[in-house]
């Protein structure tokens, strides 16, 4: 099939190039002209593993281009996906929906032919019946059908999660066209994957329900690590006790630091509003979003315990500063928000990340980047684990020993069993939600 994707950030991008992969010509269109001559190169803007290669791949096989060009690549193709930005608006909780309609205002002033335009942005509901609107509004009757088709994709795990997703979730108020992404997704639900047809609205409320659930069970169990600090009990015991049950299941249950990314906050803060405006207030959501704002706060509140309050000129460590592993992702990152008040407090901060040198930190005269962990590490007063990349799950503490004379650390993954630092003594260890050593 013909398609053109608007938008070549993370969502854009990934499918874009995945659906080449799969026997299409797919050509992905954005309006930043370095950024597409890196695109046309195979250089990748973000982290993503194998992404660089499934790109030099199908621009070699001439599957897969980068455009400029809005009105051609949209006339050229037979189906439009809308993959731009929805950040976070002006107030704080609503979604930005500016791009969205610019592109498809340009869209409706320059389709010559019957297209079907799909939003792969994340979008609330009835964002669909507004665009339908202002095609209509244009004198494009009958030249547009408007389909919601939600991704699901895990940044670092993206590829995957495309090819083998669990559900293909189709929304479009045209039974017709539900044939037509019958056929376009046959490759990924021959392998298994369920295909969900429903109304527009109904997909556009499942991806923000989705992310809505991921993020109340991270929450969850990390209210029930906070208790389990309390009462002397291994949140690890609990979360495997609780997770064995099918109903429940164990994915998502594990205790760290608040959530972030590009999608559990913008996404639950957005659904919140929604229900607010429709006057059904989404109690459970809210306390996500509450609880999860109040756990930056208690992680921040603990390093200050382990430092008994003397933050001013000690040296803490970070290894790991996005938002989780196999992402170059800071939005909304633990380890920002916390490097900013402890440089505010005196403190000196040295960084270790995988994904390399962040421009965000190193502007702060106070915050140093090391390409080595154990130069990161050496002379330090406090390390912080932040993000569960996996070379930080065989740490060679004997190297970090020799390097300090005491050695604290503040594990926030819990990528260690406790007991392993029972007969350390130079060793103090604290996890998330387990006693102390132990």
């Amino acid at each position: 099939m013909k398609i053109c994707f608007i938008g070549t950030g993370y969502v854009g991008l990934v499918s874009g190039v995945c659906f080449s992969d799969l026997g299409n010509n797919v050509i992905c269109v954005d309006k930043d002209k370095d950024k597409l001559s890196r695109l046309k190169n195979g250089d990748i803007p973000i982290f993503e593993p194998g992404l660089s290669e499934l790109v030099k791949k199908n621009l070699s096989a001439g599957r897969l281009s980068f455009s400029d060009d809005l009105i051609s690549s949209i006339n050229k193709s037979d189906i439009i996906f809308i993959a731009v930005g929805t950040p976070t608006a002006k107030d704080g909780v609503s979604a930005d929906l500016s791009q969205v309609f610019s592109v498809v205002q340009l869209i409706s002033k320059k389709i010559k032919s019957h297209k079907v335009i799909v939003t792969k942005s994340t979008v609330p509901i009835g964002t669909g019946d507004k665009i339908e609107k202002i095609l209509n509004k244009n004198k494009k009757k009958g030249l547009f059908t408007i389909v919601s088709n939600p991704e699901f994709l895990r940044e670092g795990e993206a590829i995957k999660d495309f090819k083998y997703p669990d559900r293909v979730v189709i929304g479009a108020n045209d039974n017709k066209v539900i044939k037509i992404f019958n056929e376009l997704y046959r490759p990924i639900v021959n392998k298994g994957a369920a295909f969900v047809p429903c109304s527009r609205r109904a997909a556009e409320l499942i991806k923000y329900a989705s992310n809505a659930f991921l993020a109340t069970k991270i929450s969850f169990i990390n209210e029930i690590a906070n208790l389990c600090e309390k009462v002397n009990v291994n949140v690890d015991d609990v979360a495997l006790g609780i997770g064995l049950d099918k109903r429940i299941g164990s994915r998502f249950l594990r205790a760290g630091p608040a959530y972030g990314g590009s999608c559990f906050p913008k996404d639950t803060k957005a659904l919140a509003k929604v229900g607010k405006n429709l006057n059904s207030p989404l109690s459970i959501v809210n306390s996500v979003i509450n609880f999860n704002e109040k756990r930056k706060t208690y992680i921040e509140k603990n390093i200050y315990k382990i430092l008994q309050n003397k933050i001013k000129n000690k040296i803490i460590c970070f290894l790991g500063v996005t938002f989780k592993a196999n992402t170059d992702d800071l939005r909304d990152s633990s380890a920002i928000n916390l490097i900013s008040k402890f440089i505010k407090k005196g403190a000196k901060i040295n960084y270790y990340e995988p994904s390399g040198t962040k421009e965000i930190l190193d502007k702060h005269k106070n915050v140093n980047y090391f390409d080595d962990i154990y130069l990161a590490t050496k002379k330090v007063d406090l390390i912080i684990i932040h993000t569960e990349w996996d070379e930080f799950k065989n740490l060679n503490f004997s190297k970090i020993m020799n390097n300090n004379k005491k050695v604290i650390i503040y594990d926030l993954r819990n990528l260690y069993d406790s007991k392993y630092f029972n007969n350390k003594n130079s060793i103090t260890y604290y996890s998330i939600g387990r006693p102390v050593n132990a």
